[in-house]
């Protein structure tokens, strides 16, 4: 039955705040009307499934703009970032998802960055644009393994999301989310039971050159990091309303 309710609830809260969201940013800064808005969807379905959000390591976010780089698991862990993250950022997405209604819409008002892994060209149009984004302040979040994993284990990273890394020249802040497989494996509609997810912020890595080399040195420090940040759910984690959590 809660699933049942869950979906209802998403179908109608993703149309209603979508056309508020699209309203609303003719008016008022649509990057921050927006997500917003996203926030707000993103706390209301977790909610109607039962869900709760630990995280840790928000003493980590000093000095944005970053790339943030997160495994990816589950569609659950869309809903989990807005959640867990205290700024605004920007989706680096692929190009098929832009054409969904009301969520395609709402990407494409909020100027997220369209990647088409199919065209090597568009993926450096994609690569500049988001660069120019993180230039202006904006944080980017991708998914280095570019699709979700089955089992939870990480995936191989793609190259291009390093490319961007070494070509903004900004900090790369490596995320593990722990739970999300579990609740909503791929595949699923919905959650299949209430529960928790831990969300592992890491320390900032940083960029220290643009050669060849520069993009392999991050690109196995991500890994490595994101890899213990998902083993690791103890010390102590805030949830979704501020408070702390001991384990």
């Amino acid at each position: 039955m809660r699933r049942i309710v869950a979906a209802i609830s998403l179908v109608f809260s993703t149309i209603f705040l979508s056309i508020i969201a699209l309203t609303g940013s003719l008016f008022y800064n649509k990057g921050l009307v927006i997500h917003k808005l996203s926030h707000f969807w993103a706390f209301l379905h977790l909610k109607v499934c039962g869900i709760k959000v630990l995280s840790k390591g928000r003493e980590n976010l000093l000095k944005p703009p970053y790339i943030i780089m997160c495994n990816h698991q589950s569609a659950l862990d869309i809903f989990v970032l807005y959640i867990a993250l205290p700024f605004m950022f920007k989706w680096v997405a692929k190009r098929q998802l832009f054409s969904i209604p009301f969520v395609g819409w709402i990407m494409k008002r909020a100027s997220y960055v369209s990647l088409d892994r199919e065209n090597p060209r568009e993926g450096l149009r994609a690569i500049n644009d988001a660069a120019l984004k993180i230039s202006k302040g904006m944080n980017i979040i991708v998914f280095p393994e570019g699709t979700r994993s089955k089992d939870g284990k990480l995936l191989p990273f793609k190259k291009g999301v390093f490319s961007l890394a070494v070509r903004a020249g900004v900090p790369v802040i490596p995320i593990g989310i722990s739970g999300t497989s579990m609740l909503q494996p791929k595949g699923s509609l919905m959650p299949k039971e209430k529960g928790v997810i831990y969300v592992n912020i890491g320390k900032p890595i940083l960029i220290i050159g643009d050669k060849a080399s520069e993009k392999a040195r991050v690109m196995d420090e991500v890994r490595a990091s994101i890899e213990r940040l998902m083993a690791d759910t103890g010390g102590i984690l805030i949830d979704s309303h501020g408070q702390t959590h001991g384990t």
